[in-house]
């Protein structure tokens, strides 16, 4: 059994000593353990003492990326090293590397896909009222789009197995913590969650400018990523308020008409106006229709590049936490 443990970094050469002098050297289960560094274009000497600590893989991207693209690329160079088990953390030392044992225990035990570090952010000193509350917020808004019970789900430490990494395919920018749970969930894979925690920030968060923005952007995510994986029903809901409204006008118009109060030139309006809005709930409806065909047809072409990922690594069997999938 193979582990890789990834780490991100974007100009991490004063965090990166302590981040890998933490990480453990061997967990009972795991044959080979190795490191992963993916450095987004750093302009300090993050490359130099990578490999200076004796950093097994080094990837160097030339320019920034993001951590969304960082993740895909360490990700995709963890499975072209043969790594049965993936690990990624921080660069900046947030999660203390003793905790990964716990962490790749239940893909150990084949009791999960993917795990996922709980800060339980509720007892985060340095998490101000407002910052627990939002990230719980987001952590329930992301339950609820992905139908899982992650409790942490902006926790960027987690544990991959191989099977679960290859159907990732990330299409947002700001960050993948998200897009991964509610892939996963749309995916029936089986995420579990152990509880760690977090060592005291080195430094200000590079991927949120302030609370305001990481609100902003997670919830951003959340929508777009809910519309993406359920366009019928994101496109019903907003078309039940033109379509009740519409049926209220028709029905306020023929009730009136029924008793005798007046005919079509008294409420003729509530005719014109409600017709009006009836026509735009059904050609909304008819969008999430045309939406949820094209859905269907995502649904194959991610089948399609999972099994192609797979022809690539030359894989024909299955491996720890593989599942049978119907094509």
């Amino acid at each position: 059994m193979k582990l890789i443990i990834q780490i991100p970094c974007y100009n991490e050469a004063e965090t990166l000593p302590e981040t890998v002098a933490e990480l453990p050297r061997a967990i009972d289960g795991i044959e080979c353990l190795e490191t992963l560094i993916v450095d987004d274009g750093s302009e300090d000497e993050t490359i130099a003492v990578a490999r200076s600590l004796g950093v097994t893989h080094i990837i160097e991207q030339r320019r920034n990326r993001g951590l969304a693209h960082t993740f895909q690329t360490g990700i995709a160079a963890c499975l072209q090293r043969g790594a049965d088990i993936i690990v990624t953390t921080d660069g900046d030392n947030q999660y203390p590397g003793r905790f990964i044992p716990a962490l790749v225990q239940p893909i150990l035990d084949g009791e999960a896909d993917i795990v996922v570090g709980d800060r339980q952010v509720g007892k985060i000193a340095h998490f101000s009222l407002l910052k627990r509350m939002m990230q719980k917020l987001g952590s329930w808004m992301v339950r609820t789009v992905s139908e899982t019970a992650v409790p942490d789900a902006p926790s960027g430490f987690r544990a991959y197995t191989r099977d679960s990494a290859l159907h990732f395919n990330i299409l947002t920018q700001f960050s993948y913590t998200l897009e991964t749970i509610i892939q996963a969930g749309k995916l029936g894979l089986t995420i579990a969650s152990v509880p760690i925690e977090t060592n005291d920030p080195t430094r200000p968060s590079r991927l949120q400018r302030n609370m305001w923005h990481f609100i902003k952007a997670q919830a951003g995510t959340i929508l777009r990523l809910y519309a993406f994986y359920e366009p019928l029903r994101t496109f019903s809901y907003i078309a039940s308020p033109f379509l009740l409204t519409g049926l209220f006008l028709w029905s306020r118009f023929i009730y009136f008409s029924l008793i005798g109060s007046g005919g079509i030139g008294r409420y003729g309006q509530s005719v014109t106006i409600g017709t009006g809005l009836i026509l735009v709930g059904v050609i909304t409806l008819l969008f999430g229709i045309q939406a949820d065909i094209a859905g269907k047809h995502r649904q194959l072409t991610q089948e399609v590049l999972y099994r192609l990922k797979k022809l690539e690594l030359g894989e024909q069997g299955a491996g720890i936490g593989d599942r049978d999938a119907d094509f």
